[in-house]
């Protein structure tokens, strides 16, 4: 099944309208794989030639969801470098993750090693600065057959990759989000603050429907007292007022999100209050501008909201001014438009 160096991998360029480049799935060149046995530690990993996967139907992935992963960005900065953004939080999340639901964390230094090796031998299929980034989707998962609920006896860690487009072509432009009163994300004790597979299949009926609607995507609220705002969909949530900035804060029910924390960092250094906290959806509804983080979008600025029958608009509609500085300020950085002071980027 592994194979060495293929020759495909060694073209400098690739046949692709990368101004036409959507945020979807393009087959790349190569993959990485490595297993590791219950009770074992992990085999070294190796490059192949993309294929699909041969698994057991009494796999533990397909019969018991137990799998999780990561999202990241590797693109070109103005130095002409290809770069990553914080992979050291996503090689931390992971492992924090793997734990939880029951399989062996993936080594810091294996987990970057993989990241490094699959964006250097797909390195064509990264656009050109300003056209998208090579999305790099890392996956753990109990691959080895098991019936009763139980750990896999085997486990599968491969990287692969795909180039996607801007996800706001043509700049930031404001969402419009519904509250949501039926459906919840996660709830104490679960698996919310885990990016586990099985956290985003309920999310798409709820997405479907606000989007038959003319929404965007939906806001839930916390399964308990049903009026503190969770997450945006699969994004974390942030409201400002007053040049407060406040975003839910990490109980167990939401991501820890690398762009979350990064903007809170950003956000700090740049002289604003940042609350971590509990936000009732009134309060949300009140405030100045709100907007949304995560790996796709960076940040997605809000424009409206709906809960129940009442609507609110945010700065007429526009971008408002902290989300578009968020939004800029981490860009550049991503982009090393600017100094990264905070040494965030690494390059391959």
């Amino acid at each position: 099944m592994l194979t060495g160096v293929s020759a495909v991998s060694e073209k400098s360029s690739v046949d692709m309208d990368w101004d036409s480049l959507t945020f979807s799935f393009t087959k790349t060149d190569r993959m990485y794989v490595a297993r590791c046995n219950e009770g074992e530690e992990w085999e070294k990993g190796l490059m192949q030639d993309f294929e699909n996967l041969s698994l057991s139907p009494a796999s533990g992935v397909i019969n018991y969801g137990q799998g999780l992963f990561e999202g990241m960005k590797a693109q070109y900065a103005e130095d002409g470098k290809v770069v990553l953004f914080r992979p050291a939080e996503n090689a931390r999340r992971s492992r924090e993750g793997a734990r939880r639901l029951g399989m062996p964390p993936i080594p810091e230094e294996m987990f970057l090693d993989a990241i490094k090796q699959t964006v250097k031998e797909n390195i064509r299929w990264v656009p050109p600065i300003g056209k998208g980034a090579l999305y790099i989707r890392p996956l753990l998962f109990g691959s080895g057959a098991i019936l009763g609920v139980a750990p896999a006896p085997e486990f599968t860690f491969l990287v692969y990759v795909s180039p996607v487009g801007p996800y706001f072509k043509g700049g930031i432009k404001p969402t419009s989000l519904r509250v949501s009163d039926e459906f919840h994300r996660a709830a104490p004790g679960g698996s919310g603050g885990v990016k586990a597979i099985g956290n985003y299949a309920p999310g798409m009926v709820p997405s479907k429907m606000a989007k038959k609607d003319g929404f965007s995507e939906i806001i839930y609220l916390d399964a308990v007292n049903h009026k503190y705002v969770e997450e945006v969909g699969a994004a974390n949530f942030f409201c400002v007022k007053n040049e407060i900035i406040s975003t839910p804060e990490l109980t167990g029910t939401i991501l820890a999100g690398v762009t979350r924390s990064s903007v809170i960092e950003l956000a700090k250094s740049r002289g604003y209050e940042v609350r971590e906290e509990k936000i009732d959806i009134s309060y949300a509804m009140d405030a100045d501008e709100c907007f949304c983080v995560g790996t796709a979008a960076v940040v997605s600025a809000i424009g409206t909201i709906e809960h129940g029958e009442k609507v609110v608009e945010f700065c007429g509609g526009r971008v408002g001014p902290i989300t578009m500085e968020m939004y800029e300020l981490l860009t550049s950085i991503q982009q090393r438009k600017i100094a990264d002071e905070f040494g965030w980027t690494v390059e391959v």
